[in-house]
């Protein structure tokens, strides 16, 4: 691939998806040719998958019916928009992709892990972030930011959003070229300038 593949990763209100386009809207003025997607979304049939495991209405959900349709969501992204964009030579940045599904139906609701593994390296056709930002805060900190309106994932027990986190941290230690973690600062510019710094000594 002759583009690089940026991720945002981390738990509920850390402030990823602020980050994420922070980076992107930086990158863009600097004349590069940059995506961006969020996950599950993106794509017609993504943004149908997202809509289904986000209604807080939907809650019998299965631990395994929820792990593929995370899948199949991201099947269809890098099919449609992250493969071509890459062999294109732009760098996408992507807000979540596989690491989420390890860290949020893996070591929070139980999934076998290397059974996501295997189907995520079938869904993403073995494409890999060349880096990974896990954004971390507390969990409760990070809860209270989203108290207004909670989805059907964030609707989870404390305990569960805690396995959530030191899943991702679990993650972080067995990839730590690829996964940078980013302590999040009262100052989203603080945090800004950390992921800017990394973005341009590992992948830029």
């Amino acid at each position: 691939m002759k583009g690089k593949f940026i991720t945002f990763e981390g738990s509920e209100g850390c402030g990823k998806s602020t980050q994420s386009r922070l980076l992107y809207a930086y990158l863009k003025a600097k004349g590069k040719r940059v995506i961006y997607l969020r996950e599950p979304g993106a794509t017609k049939v993504s943004e149908k998958i997202r809509d289904i495991l986000l209604d807080a209405k939907n809650q019998a959900i299965s631990p395994q019916c929820e792990m593929l349709l995370y899948m199949a969501a991201r099947a269809q992204i890098v099919a449609e928009i992250i493969e071509p964009s890459l062999k294109k030579g732009a760098i996408v940045i992507c807000d979540r992709f596989l690491d989420s599904t390890l860290a949020y139906q893996g070591y929070g609701l139980g999934v076998d892990i290397d059974l996501i593994r295997r189907i995520g390296n079938f869904a993403t056709r073995g494409i890999k972030p060349d880096l990974t930002f896990l954004l971390d805060l507390a969990v409760k900190k990070g809860l209270k930011h989203r108290e207004a309106s909670l989805d059907r994932i964030e609707m989870r027990s404390v305990k569960y959003h805690l396995r959530v986190r030191q899943g991702y941290l679990k993650l972080a230690r067995q990839e730590p070229k690829r996964i940078k973690v980013v302590k999040v600062e009262k100052d989203k510019s603080q945090t800004q300038a950390k992921i800017r710094e990394l973005a341009e000594k590992y992948v830029l």
